[in-house]
C-alpha cells in the first residue's frame, strides 16, 4: 500500500489530492498490497515530487463557455436511451460527474461528498436542479447504474427527488465525447481501473459549461452558489443574485470569494449616490428657504407734487 504524506502549504492542492487519491487508490490494486514509493509534496519532498506514471496526463482542461454535445445517446438508469439534450430542464442547471461506478475510492468519495453538501441546500435535486453521472467505463451496465442511483436517492433522503438523479452508462465513444467537451482526461491503467480527476462541472439549462468544482468536499455555500450561477438567475432569491454578483469562483480555493473590484464598484456607487444626495438636499433645503423668507423691505414711495419737509421749513 502505497503512503502519501501531503504537505499542503495552501488549499489549491485539493485537486492534485483528489489525482493523488484516485492513482494511489488503483496503484494499490495493481501492486496487491507491495510496499510502494513514498509521495511528499512541497518543500520537505524526501524521495520524489513527481507524479507517478498512473496519474500522468490526468487533468481538466477547462473548457468554461463551451456546450456539451448534447444528442450524444446513453443507456439511462431506467433502462432507456436518452441522449443529454433530454435530461436538460428550462431553469433547472446541471451537477455533471464524470468518472465509474466500480472506482475503488474517488467516484464514491466525491458522490458522497457532494450529497453531503446538497443535504444543507435547501433547494431538491429534481425540481431546481439535477444530478448526472456518466460512467467513463464501457463495460458498466444499466443494473449496476441504478443500483448506484437508489444508493444516492436513500442517501439525499428528499422526497420525490428520484427523478433528478441519472446515472449514465454507454459505450465509450459516447463518454468520451462528453469527456472531451469538458476537458475530463482519464486513462485506463494495466489492471482495468480508471485513473482520473476529481471534479463537478456545473451546466446551465443550454447544456453550456458555467462552472468547475474541484476536489473532494463541496461546501453548501459552494453549491448553492454554483447552482445559482448555473441557472443563470432562474432559482434563487434576489439576495442570491446579489452576493453573487460580489463574489468569483477561486478554483485554488475551491470556493466563491468576495471580488474585490465589485465592491470597489459598490464603494464607488455608494460615494456618488451619497455626494448627489447631500448635494440634492442642500439644494432644496436653499430652495426652500428663498421661497419662504419675506422680500427685501423697500422705502415707500413720496407722492409727487407735495413739498418735502425742507422746503416747508424754507
Amino acid at each position: 500500500m502505497i503512503e502519501l504524506r501531503c504537505h499542503f502549504r495552501q488549499p489549491q492542492n485539493a485537486f492534485l489530492l483528489g489525482l493523488l487519491l484516485c492513482g494511489c487508490s488503483t496503484i494499490a490494486l495493481a501492486q496487491g498490497g507491495q510496499q510502494g514509493p513514498v509521495f511528499q509534496l512541497g518543500e520537505q519532498s524526501a524521495v520524489s515530487s513527481e507524479l507517478p506514471e498512473e496519474v500522468e496526463q490526468v487533468d481538466i482542461i477547462e473548457h468554461l463557455g463551451d456546450k456539451l454535445p448534447l444528442d450524444t445517446v446513453f443507456i439511462h438508469d431506467n433502462g432507456k436511451e436518452t441522449s443529454l439534450r433530454e435530461l436538460l430542464k428550462a431553469g433547472r442547471p446541471i451537477l455533471l460527474h464524470m468518472g465509474y461506478y466500480k472506482c475503488p475510492m474517488l467516484c464514491s468519495l466525491v458522490l458522497n461528498e457532494l450529497v453531503r453538501g446538497l443535504e444543507k441546500v435547501d433547494w431538491s435535486a429534481g425540481q431546481e436542479f439535477d444530478v448526472v453521472s456518466i460512467s467513463v467505463n464501457p463495460n458498466e451496465n444499466v443494473e449496476l447504474a441504478h443500483a448506484k442511483k437508489l444508493g444516492y436517492v436513500a442517501q439525499y433522503e428528499r422526497k420525490d427527488s428520484q427523478s433528478g438523479w441519472h446515472f449514465l452508462t454507454g459505450p465509450s465513444i459516447a463518454s468520451q465525447s462528453v469527456a472531451d467537451a469538458v476537458g475530463f482526461q482519464f486513462k485506463l491503467l494495466k489492471n482495468g481501473e480508471y485513473s482520473h480527476p476529481a471534479m463537478l462541472a456545473v451546466i446551465a439549462p443550454d447544456g453550456t459549461i458555467v462552472r468547475y468544482l474541484y476536489g473532494v468536499k463541496f461546501e453548501p455555500e459552494t453549491l448553492r452558489m454554483a447552482l445559482v450561477e448555473g441557472s443563470e438567475g432562474t432559482i434563487g432569491t434576489p439576495l442570491d443574485r446579489f452576493i453573487l454578483w460580489c463574489h468569483q469562483y477561486d478554483p485554488e480555493l475551491g470556493g466563491y470569494i468576495l471580488f474585490s473590484f465589485r465592491l470597489m464598484q459598490l464603494g464607488g456607487a455608494a460615494t456618488v449616490l451619497l455626494l448627489g444626495s447631500g448635494i440634492g438636499i442642500m439644494l432644496y433645503r436653499e430652495h426652500r428657504a428663498r421661497r419662504l423668507s419675506p422680500p427685501p423691505h423697500e422705502p415707500t414711495p413720496r407722492p409727487t407734487g407735495l413739498p418735502s419737509s425742507a422746503d416747508r421749513m424754507n
